[in-house]
């Protein structure tokens, strides 16, 4: 059974980079009908925080992101990595190091000096003598000295480390007792049986150190894939301009949870030339063995043209519901269905919806100046009078066509073009000369309003 997991740190929100990795994770065990595991890094105490592992599970929550069973967290957890240092103690795989920091600092010192690297020198590796005093003691690991450390990657292929190059006897446990994180990370996976672990490259360095703890605790070494990071157009890291910002930020500015994993489902990973994809069709053809070796490149346009799909496609009754978020409550609106056929077709974003909702319903109070100049010239107040009189004497006025039929008739009985009474309207209806059709505006807000709009521009650009 393939088992994988997704492991955050709360010591921050949980950001774009992040989500992709988790849905990797979750895909992959979800096509084979394995598991996918939530695991809470909360061993750094003074840079937790409630709040960021709450926002880590909100956002689980909106993108339906369902994992199996409890949530793993590692504070919680003390007893079993103080039982596993303990066992690599007492079959002399691990050893108290009484080296203190000053010693440290002046060893490191002399090999810059000597432009060697940087490593802990083995000094207590054999130690057989009395523990100087004073000195809390730190646990190592017996690292090899020599030899190849290979990473069987399914995004990289086979990556090869010389042990001599990057290894020294790494801490394990802290003078205080408390576990470092690649030892509790190999304990942790092999315990919850995750055996494929998909993750971010910048990981890739944590990998041998994580194998020998595997190796020198007798566990099954699971399958890596290490995923290459998603850059700016620039190729430069992610930056929160960029969009590395909050999940549930995304969710603010009006994007849907199916654009956001489908545009995320596509940094890195393809599908022959397909673009839309479904939650069904991400579980039955994602597979971690296509992510591109390259980092991927984050592209707003990409994310705001999947979402305009989305809305297009959403029915109107979960649009209402979508755009409650933004105080709009149009469950019961009886214009509804025209409301959101108006827009949809407009909006990239829920945000976007609600903000061109608002000009719809709201009686404009400011006239674009320079619109307003343009459009109310030679006879536009008087085309506009004469409008207003037939949607005064016209009784039936509920369709976008009723208010076009009413239009079209001022057009043909003052022969004018279309844009003479259009312009003027517009900037009657809404304040500016962009938004939807005018027979759509008029058909929801109604008569009256209608009405009330036209009188208002009218004496304001006599």
């Amino acid at each position: 059974m393939v088992v994988t997991r997704f492991a955050p740190s709360p010591t921050g929100y949980l950001h774009i980079g992040g989500l992709r990795t988790a849905l990797f994770s979750y895909l992959w065990a979800r096509k084979n009908g394995g598991k996918f595991l939530l695991r809470i890094e909360d061993t750094d105490k003074a840079r937790n925080s409630q709040e960021a592992a709450d926002a880590i599970l909100k956002a689980f929550e909106w993108l339906n992101l369902e994992h199996d069973g409890e949530i793993v967290y590692q504070s919680q957890r003390d007893d079993i990595y103080a039982k596993y240092i303990n066992k690599l103690l007492d079959e002399g795989k691990a050893y108290k190091c009484y080296m203190s920091k000053e010693e440290l600092a002046e060893l490191r010192e002399a090999q810059m000096a000597n432009k060697e690297r940087t490593k802990y020198n083995g000094k207590y590796r054999d130690f057989k003598g009395t523990p100087p005093d004073g000195v809390q003691p730190v646990i190592r690991i017996k690292a090899p000295l020599s030899g190849d450390i290979v990473v069987k990657d399914g995004v990289k292929g086979n990556v090869i480390f010389k042990a001599e190059d990057i290894l020294d006897d790494f801490i394990i446990a802290r003078a205080d007792g408390s576990p470092t994180y690649n030892f509790v990370v190999a304990i942790d996976d092999h315990l919850m049986g995750v055996n494929e672990i998909i993750r971010g490259d910048d990981h890739l360095s944590n990998t041998p150190k994580q194998i020998v703890i595997y190796e020198a605790l007798g566990f099954d070494v699971p399958s890596f894939y290490h995923v290459p990071m998603i850059h700016n157009s620039e190729g430069k890291k992610l930056s929160k301009r960029d969009g590395a910002t909050d999940v549930m930020a995304y969710k603010e500015m009006g994007y849907t949870p199916e654009a956001l994993l489908n545009f995320l489902v596509r940094l890195g990973w393809s599908y022959k030339d397909q673009e839309i994809f479904s939650m069904n069709e991400m579980k039955e053809l994602f597979d971690p063995k296509n992510i591109n070796k390259s980092a991927s490149i984050y592209n707003t346009e990409k994310l705001d043209w999947l979402n305009s799909h989305y809305i297009k496609n959403t029915p109107n009754s979960e649009l209402a519901k979508l755009l409650e978020q933004y105080g709009l409550l149009l469950a019961s609106h009886d214009k509804k269905e025209i409301l959101l056929d108006a827009i949809k077709e407009r909006a990239k974003t829920l945000k976007e919806m609600s903000n061109l909702v608002y000009e719809i319903i709201t009686t404009p109070t400011y006239y674009d100046e320079k619109a307003a100049k343009k459009s109310f010239k030679d006879n536009a107040i008087e085309i506009l009078e004469a409008f207003s009189e037939k949607v005064s004497a016209t009784k039936e006025l509920h369709l976008p066509s009723d208010y076009h039929h009413l239009m079209q008739e001022v057009v043909d009985e003052m022969e004018i073009g279309f844009g003479k009474i259009g312009q003027p309207l517009r900037i009657a209806l809404l304040g500016k000369m962009s938004g939807p059709g005018l027979d759509s505006i008029m058909a929801i807000i109604g008569r009256d309003e209608t009405l009330l709009r036209i009188y208002k521009a009218v004496e304001a650009h006599r």
